[in-house]
């Protein structure tokens, strides 16, 4: 009878819409869900993710790979992009398991430096650095939620891309573990605190 229970508690979900959006799901859930929306989970409430990226996030993102992909091949860090699993905790906790999980992002593209965080699902942890760019709609999400959850979880360096305005801002972590926002650029080249040898010019992210 335990046996039977313990298995339909495992049944794979392949409707969306069989979800209760009140509930509390863990990464556990998550694992089970097999169906073709994209979705985050934010501290247990699933949070839909914004349909197709449109062209020019689309560009964006390319050039951003490009630029740190060519900084850091050969070194010890690691780029990422979505769809890639980021399951965060409060860094002051130790690693859970995937039932105590309550967190899953997907940034658009994030570094690790620590290969202890990596296995065959993600990244068990917070990366050091995450970028996410904005879709219209989305904003309150990235600039709020993420943020706090970002902060929380111990990203070194955080950057929020804004395409359709052209602008980026770059936070980083400070030694009390809060956000100090290091600039908003529209021009010029990013000065990347995690990397400082790594220049990001803003001209050729968002050319058209």
């Amino acid at each position: 009878m335990l046996y039977l229970e313990k298995k339909s508690l495992m049944t794979k979900i392949t409707d969306f819409n069989t979800l209760d959006l009140n509930q509390t799901y863990s990464y556990a859930d998550y694992l089970l869900w097999q169906f073709e929306e994209r979705l985050e989970l934010i501290k247990g409430k699933i949070f839909r993710m914004s349909p197709a990226p449109s062209m020019k996030h689309q560009k964006v993102a390319s050039r951003l790979h490009t630029y740190f992909g060519s900084f850091l091949l050969g070194k010890s860090c690691e780029l990422f992009s979505a769809p890639f699993d980021v399951r965060l905790f409060d860094r002051k906790k130790s690693k859970k398991a995937n039932k105590d999980i309550y967190t899953v992002v997907q940034p658009d593209l994030c570094v690790v430096c620590d290969k202890e965080k990596l296995d065959e699902r993600g990244c068990l942890g917070a990366p050091d650095l995450i970028i996410e760019i904005l879709s219209k709609g989305n904003s309150k999400k990235e600039m709020k939620i993420k943020y706090e959850l970002y902060e929380e979880a111990g990203v070194k360096e955080y950057w929020i891309v804004v395409p359709y305005e052209e602008f980026i801002h770059l936070y980083v972590l400070n030694d009390k573990g809060k956000y100090e926002l290091k600039g908003i650029f529209v021009d010029g080249s990013i000065p990347c605190q995690l990397f400082p040898d790594l220049q990001v010019e803003l001209e050729k992210i968002f050319e058209e």
